[in-house]
């Protein structure tokens, strides 16, 4: 028996927005599973994360089957919590899960083949315990398998009951537009993109953002704080305790160089100007864009979730400072 009880004014707290044309609303901050959440994580912080998040009015929860370590068991803990914490709420949740990459040894554990992700969605429902989950994604390009192929399966996925809505990750802007065209024919139209998008990552400015508005689809940053470089947690270098330290998958020492440290100590400047956190004015800068409906932020604390939402209720950036901004990402230290 569950002794959670959710916060009475948590849909107060947070902004949501439509997903491109569907009637799809996404809290504009989302909870991203990919770290924190696997067998090599604290299980009483992660059930404490989700239902803090939730408390929070974060209402979408986004996985994939490779999430962990080790893969699957992100899904498999999250299905564990929803099962103990959220049994009677999953009408109020946003679940979304993806496959792409390699998650099985064989010829079809990997790709973008209907048999593989047929396969894998079947295999993530069972680890999470649901019967549908409201978004699937590619979660990238497939070379080797036709585009058509892979669009046909996302329909058929739609039309089987096993996912309400459908989406890319980390394809690039011609790709997304031929893909939505595709689902279109199909009738099932593509609602969400999920680029990775940050001050320090802008390559969907160069045409993905524009295509995601002329398709009329959501947008959805994952990797809106560049892992964790845009919080104040590296303006004294290297903590030994930090993810750069701990783990050099995803963030490594090497990215960590002076002029990039001096571009964060301008940019937290600017922040505390502003008289609010770097990591805040970083999600805000994600969000400004009119094609982006969400940002995806990881989390280890409660006080993270916090943050993120309270940045929701800053003043907007003005022109002058998102003219600074690019100043200092150009390497302009005025």
């Amino acid at each position: 028996m569950s002794d959670y009880v959710p916060n009475e004014e948590r849909y107060n707290q947070m902004h949501y927005r439509r997903s491109g044309q569907s009637g799809l609303k996404l809290p504009r901050i989302s909870l991203g599973l990919w770290h924190n959440f696997g067998n090599t994580a604290v299980q009483d912080n992660a059930r404490n994360l989700i239902r803090h998040a939730f408390d929070c009015g974060i209402t979408h929860f986004d996985l994939a089957n490779n999430y962990g370590p080790p893969p699957g068991s992100a899904e498999e803990n999250f299905g564990k919590i929803l099962k103990q914490d959220f049994r009677t709420l999953r009408d109020e949740l946003v679940i979304s899960t993806k496959a792409g990459y390699p998650m099985w040894t064989g010829p079809y554990g990997d790709g973008g083949s209907k048999k593989y992700l047929i396969s894998s969605l079947d295999q993530s429902l069972q680890r999470m315990g649901l019967d549908y989950v409201d978004i699937f994604y590619h979660h990238r390009p497939d070379a080797n398998t036709p585009l058509e192929e892979t669009m046909a399966a996302l329909d058929l996925i739609v039309r089987q009951g096993k996912a309400l809505y459908v989406g890319l990750s980390n394809y690039p802007a011609e790709l997304t537009k031929r893909a939505s065209q595709i689902l279109k024919s199909l009738g099932t139209p593509c609602i969400i993109h999920q680029p990775k998008y940050s001050m320090f990552e802008r390559w969907v400015e160069n045409g993905l953002l524009d295509v995601l508005s002329e398709e009329q689809i959501g947008g959805i940053a994952f990797s809106p704080l560049a892992g964790g470089l845009l919080t104040d947690r590296y303006l004294n270098g290297i903590p030994e305790d930090s993810r750069a330290a701990k783990d050099g998958r995803f963030l490594k020492p090497t990215d960590i160089t002076d002029e990039r440290l001096k571009m964060i100590s301008e940019l937290n400047h600017v922040a505390y100007l502003r008289g609010q956190k770097l990591s805040q004015m970083a999600l805000q800068w994600v969000l400004r864009q009119p094609a982006i409906t969400s940002v995806l932020i990881g989390a280890s604390k409660t006080s993270q979730l916090d943050d993120a939402v309270a940045a929701l209720h800053y003043v907007e950036l003005s022109a002058k400072e998102l003219s600074r901004i690019d100043e200092i990402l150009a390497g302009d230290s005025k």
